[in-house]
Parts: structure tokens; C-alpha cells; sequence
């Protein structure tokens, strides 16, 4: 009898779907910011940190703006102790160690690059004492090529309390960030709009 032969081919093709909608990776989005500190994903509004300095077009390393325009999200960063599991999504993902850092030495060969500790020029510390940089999402500003004195290390990364201004980075609730982070796919970007 066929139909045995036809259920288990419909029963195939159905676990063949399935499995190919659980293998296919987030889509591309655009996370897009505006100067009044709010971001919209998607159709959801969340609300976010901005530079101490606003948004600026011509950004500079230490001018503590967030820098204007459209920009590829890289990968995301967390910290294995206070994530267990990484978050899931589909940009790379690694995990941060206590030796991570981030070289802000406009002049240095390593500039805006990530580097091991300890790291003779100036850098950040990935492994924070705070919560800012439990979990990052590393954006593509000034990564290719980079340009000296440009802006270093702009992540999206977890707020301060009341959402204080960051030094140019982009900051989120810890809640808001995970759910962005699970929304993010190849070739998703952040649009930082500039009001001027």
C-alpha cells in the first residue's frame, strides 16, 4: 500500500523543514538610533546611552562621542561567569577572558584592536569590575581600514545605572541588550542618526 511510503515522506520532508528552520541563521537587521537616546529594532523601541558628547559625524579618539552614521555589528563578547551559555544569535560569538583588552593608543600598531594583557600602551579592560562589558557587541567603526586617532573600541554594551552617558559607546539595559543580541544576524548594522 502507498500510504505508509507517502507518510513517511511527508514525515521526512516536515523534519527536512524543520530542521532547516532551526539551521538558518538570523536575517540581517538595522538597529537605528536617534540623538534623543532611543533605538528601534524590528518595530520595538528600546532606550539607550549615548556618548557624554552626543552624536557627532567627525568623531575623534576621546571626544567622547558616539559617531554618526551606518556601521556592520562584528561579533558579540560576553563573560562566561556571568553568562553560562553564550547568547545566541547569528554573529560570532566568543567569550572574554580576564586578559582582554582593547587598544585605544591612537598611534599604536594595534590601534582600535583587541589585545592580550598586559598591553604596554594605552587600552580598556574587557574583564570589568562593573557590568558594562559583560556582554558586547563589538561595531565595525574605524576597523577597515583603521584611521589613527578616528574612535576606538565602539561597542553596544550594558548601561549604568540611569543610563549615564558612555565615553561614544552605546549602551542598553541588560535585558534590552540580550534581546537585540538574539535579534542579530549576518550583516546586521547600526544606523546612528545625526540630528545636525
Amino acid at each position: 500500500m502507498p500510504r505508509p511510503r507517502l507518510a513517511r515522506r511527508l514525515l521526512t520532508w516536515t523534519l527536512a523543514l524543520l530542521l532547516l528552520a532551526l539551521a538558518t541563521p538570523a536575517l540581517a537587521v538595522d538597529l537605528v538610533v536617534t540623538p534623543n537616546g532611543w533605538a528601534n529594532l524590528e518595530g520595538q523601541a528600546y532606550r539607550c546611552a549615548l556618548g557624554r558628547a552626543g552624536i557627532k559625524a567627525g568623531k575623534r579618539e576621546g571626544d567622547g562621542a558616539t559617531p554618526a552614521g551606518t556601521f556592520p555589528l562584528r561579533r558579540v563578547l560576553y563573560r562566561p561567569d556571568k553568562f553560562p551559555h553564550p547568547p545566541a544569535n547569528g554573529l560570532p560569538v566568543s567569550p572574554i577572558a580576564p586578559d582582554d583588552g582593547w587598544c585605544d593608543e591612537a598611534f599604536h600598531p594595534q590601534y582600535n584592536r583587541p589585545v592580550k594583557l598586559p598591553f604596554a600602551a594605552s587600552h580598556e579592560e574587557l574583564w570589568r569590575a562593573d557590568t558594562l562589558y559583560d556582554l558586547i557587541v563589538v561595531v565595525g567603526y574605524n576597523d577597515d581600514p583603521v584611521v589613527p586617532g578616528q574612535g576606538s573600541a565602539i561597542f553596544l554594551h550594558i548601561a549604568r545605572p540611569g543610563y549615564a552617558p558612555t565615553a561614544g559607546c552605546l549602551a542598553f539595559s541588560r535585558e534590552d541588550l540580550l534581546e537585540i543580541v538574539g535579534e542579530l544576524g549576518e550583516g546586521s548594522r547600526v544606523v546612528v542618526l545625526d540630528d545636525r
